[in-house]
């Protein structure tokens, strides 16, 4: 095959692995919205809703290797930019209408995410009652550690999922206070796509979401997944 033009590069995201060089390849990106009660409440909504969905596009990715610190430019448009941490779910064997006690058969591993928001970019969006995407899929918005094999992970309903900016701890919840668990995500997500390998879902924040300036040092941790650390920066995403 020709292309007229030249192909992007493949976006992938290392993998935490015995065998160094691997990389896990992203075809798309899923995000659940108002999956912690919590967060819902501060965010003006109560109670267990039906699980909601966007999208980032695959090269909003923002690769951060292991016992790195990565650099997210402080983006355009916006004076309101918030962090939320989330645990990612990396897709490894696809499917429709998957049942949820089949769900984690199709996970290949796990990785810790932080979903960065326009805010005030996403509320003027929804006062005039239009799609948020400029608010959610600029580049950079999906910071990402490395994903680390199912198999290797331990994480539970237990497990904390924290977030710090600049040492002082913002976000500080439990997995099991999830909405929808990973299992139920995944095939609610199905009912409404084929998911495929290399498929990524962001599966929500915790309550206390907030903004950050340029200068700050995000770290967020996941008991039995990794960690991940982003520095906010001056200048233009390239």
């Amino acid at each position: 095959m020709t292309f007229v033009i030249p192909a992007a590069a493949p976006v992938s995201v290392p993998v935490l692995s015995a065998t160094v060089g691997q990389s896990f390849p992203v075809r798309r990106i899923y995000c659940v919205g108002r999956n912690y009660a919590e967060h819902a409440i501060e965010m003006g909504f109560t109670g267990r809703e039906a699980p909601f969905f966007f999208m980032k596009p695959a090269d909003a990715v923002l690769v951060v290797p292991p016992n790195t610190t990565g650099r997210m430019h402080y983006p355009t448009l916006t004076k309101n930019l918030h962090y939320e941490a989330e645990l990612v779910v990396a897709i490894g064997m696809g499917g429709r209408n998957i049942r949820a006690a089949d769900a984690l058969q199709h996970v290949w591993g796990y990785a810790v995410g932080l979903d960065m928001t326009r805010r005030d970019l996403q509320t003027e969006m929804k006062q005039q009652g239009r799609p948020w995407c400029i608010a959610k899929g600029f580049d950079e918005s999906a910071p990402i550690g490395p994903v680390v094999p199912a198999a290797q992970c331990t994480w539970s309903a237990n497990s904390r999922i924290e977030l710090a900016v600049n040492g002082v701890t913002r976000q500080s919840s439990t997995l099991g206070h999830m909405i929808w668990s990973v299992a139920e995500v995944i095939e609610h997500l199905s009912a409404a796509w084929i998911l495929a390998p290399g498929d990524l879902i962001y599966t929500g924040t915790p309550e206390n979401v907030g903004a950050v300036a340029v200068g700050d040092v995000l770290t967020a941790s996941i008991a039995g997944v990794g960690d991940l650390a982003v520095s906010i920066v001056e200048g233009v995403a390239s």
